[in-house]
C-alpha cells in the first residue's frame, strides 16, 4: 500500500509512505481514486508527505495532476511534511509556488478553516 486515507474534520488526509517515481505513480493514482470515488463528499485535502524521501519529476507530475482534479472540483489540496530531498525538487522546478507547503498535517488543516 502506498497510500494510506483517512478523513479528518472533513478534509481528505493522504499519507503517502513510498518514494514518489514513475515506477510508483500509477498505484499511488490508483488507490487514491479509489479512495476519492467512496469519499465524494470530501473537498480538501492534505498530503501527508512525511514518508516520502525520494520524489522525481513523475511524482511532481502526479502531484500537480492531482491537484488539478481536487480544484476543479472545487476543493483545494496542501502539501504537509515535506522532506529534504523532495524539497529540493519543489524548488529546483518552483513548484512550490503551485502548493500551499506546511511543516505538519495540523497547521495544513488549520488552514482550511
Amino acid at each position: 500500500m502506498i497510500v494510506t486515507c483517512s478523513k479528518e474534520q472533513g478534509i481528505g488526509v493522504i499519507q503517502v509512505s513510498h518514494a514518489l517515481t514513475a515506477a510508483t505513480v500509477d498505484t499511488f493514482r490508483e488507490q487514491l481514486s479509489g479512495w476519492q470515488s467512496g469519499e465524494m463528499d470530501v473537498k480538501n485535502y492534505v498530503m501527508d508527505l512525511e514518508q516520502v524521501d525520494f520524489m522525481d519529476s513523475a511524482g511532481l507530475g502526479t502531484l500537480i495532476a492531482v491537484l488539478k482534479r481536487i480544484t476543479e472540483r472545487g476543493g483545494d489540496m496542501k502539501i504537509a511534511c515535506l522532506q529534504k530531498k523532495p524539497r529540493m525538487v519543489f524548488e529546483i522546478t518552483r513548484a512550490y509556488k503551485v502548493f500551499e507547503i506546511y511543516d505538519t498535517v495540523a497547521e495544513a488543516l488549520e488552514k482550511f478553516d
